[in-house]
């Protein structure tokens, strides 16, 4: 479960990734134009990729410290 959590994490923040590089280079927010501009929809996608960057950050701190107490 905790290894699903984390990949789908992943997934979640790669994707939030590239949509930020296509609003940078291209001024077009492929969520908002999939979703519509601030629909529910757009609403649960964006804020369930804040909660990834969080759980990937918590999973890169965890990581970091196991490889330290090796």
């Amino acid at each position: 479960m905790l290894k699903f959590l984390k990949y789908t994490a992943f997934v979640l923040v790669i994707i939030g990734a590239l949509n930020w590089g296509l609003v940078g280079f291209f001024k077009f927010d492929l969520v908002a134009f999939l979703f519509g501009e601030m629909t529910v929809l757009t609403r649960i996608v964006y804020d369930l990729v804040g909660i990834s960057a969080i759980v990937s950050i918590i999973a890169a701190i965890n990581c970091h410290n196991e490889h330290e107490m090796q």
